[in-house]
């Protein structure tokens, strides 16, 4: 039996689109869509929206694999080599850099003097990080959580604005800072994840509304840490 559009059902719960709101979006009817919800997608369509939804078009066919696509590197950019664990803990024990603390006011970076961040130089030297491009931010909200708990210090890259999808970015939207996972959709659309899929759905933004909103990347998220404010068990 064709269940993707039970799979096409759900997706648009999660973008919180009603059955209307979308099939206006693309152009068709809205028993089109309802058409599609009780006998499937059409395989002529299925590229175009797992495209839109950036999921796999395997997935949204027949229900098999990995729903999102892997990260991909753009052309242009070193493929990432793995880190050597014993190597990293050995740089903590060396020199450290002190990575700034910076606040978002009015869509700029502002520096908050004498507050810093302790990282390895030896390990921001393994990733290309240089000290004039590493800044760290506090985690504005509870979307990407577990992950990246609200209230994080975050460590920036200002040096790596390209989207890579998968990869988790900070990014400055109508002069206020969040932090989502992003991936470029259809015709350049930015696609914005949460860790936290079941309270905060996938939201899109073609350029227009990219540029209209001031919504631009701040850099690439590459150390998070998180300090717990009590024990377990314990009363706060």
């Amino acid at each position: 039996m064709n269940k993707s559009g039970e799979r096409l059902k759900a997706l648009l719960h999660e973008c919180g689109l009603t059955s209307s709101d979308f099939a206006a979006q693309r152009g068709i009817s809205p028993q089109h869509v309802n058409n599609w919800f009780k006998r499937g997608i059409p395989v002529a369509r299925l590229d175009q929206l797992a495209d839109v939804f950036c999921v796999n078009r395997r997935w949204l066919q027949c229900g098999e694999g990995p729903k999102h696509p892997a990260p991909i590197l753009r052309s242009g950019l070193p493929a990432a080599q793995p880190l050597d664990a014993p190597a990293l803990l050995r740089a903590k024990s060396g020199y450290l850099q002190q990575v700034p603390l910076h606040t978002l006011s009015e869509g700029a970076l502002i520096e908050v003097p004498g507050h810093h961040m302790p990282l390895p130089a030896q390990a921001l030297q393994t990733l290309g990080i240089s000290s004039e491009s590493a800044v760290c931010l506090a985690m504005p909200g509870s979307n990407m959580a577990p992950l990246i708990p609200c209230g994080a210090l975050v460590a920036i890259d200002r040096s790596l604005t390209q989207v890579i999808d998968g990869e988790t970015y900070a990014l400055s939207h109508n002069g206020v800072l969040r932090v989502n996972s992003l991936s470029l959709g259809q015709q350049g659309t930015l696609c914005l994840h949460s860790h936290d899929r079941n309270q905060h759905a996938t939201e899109r933004y073609t350029r227009v509304q990219r540029k209209a909103q001031g919504l631009t990347i701040l850099g690439w998220v590459f150390h998070w840490s998180y300090f717990r404010g009590h024990r377990p068990g314990t009363t706060y």
